[in-house]
């Protein structure tokens, strides 16, 4: 099973869109949301060079911005489990 880990804030569409998809596909994960977590921020801008919303580190790998295309790679969904 691969580690989820989605930095986010309020007032962010995409990040909505994003959580959304991780539970249509029942897949878990650990939110942090950078408005109330310093260590979370600090985390994002300092270590994974990420300066925007949504974030999601799938287990080394990063996907910077919305881009559902790369997280169904990474999460080994195939193109038909996609378009469902």
């Amino acid at each position: 099973m691969k580690h989820v880990e989605v930095y986010t804030q309020p007032a962010c569409p995409p990040c909505q869109v994003v959580k959304e998809f991780l539970k249509h596909y029942q897949i878990s994960y650990v939110e942090y949301d950078i408005s109330t977590d310093a260590k979370a921020r600090d985390r994002m801008i300092n270590t994974f060079q990420a300066y925007s919303t949504p974030t999601v580190k799938v287990d080394e790998e990063l996907v910077i911005g919305f881009d559902l295309k790369t997280l169904e790679r990474l999460l080994g969904l195939s193109q038909g489990e996609a378009d469902q």
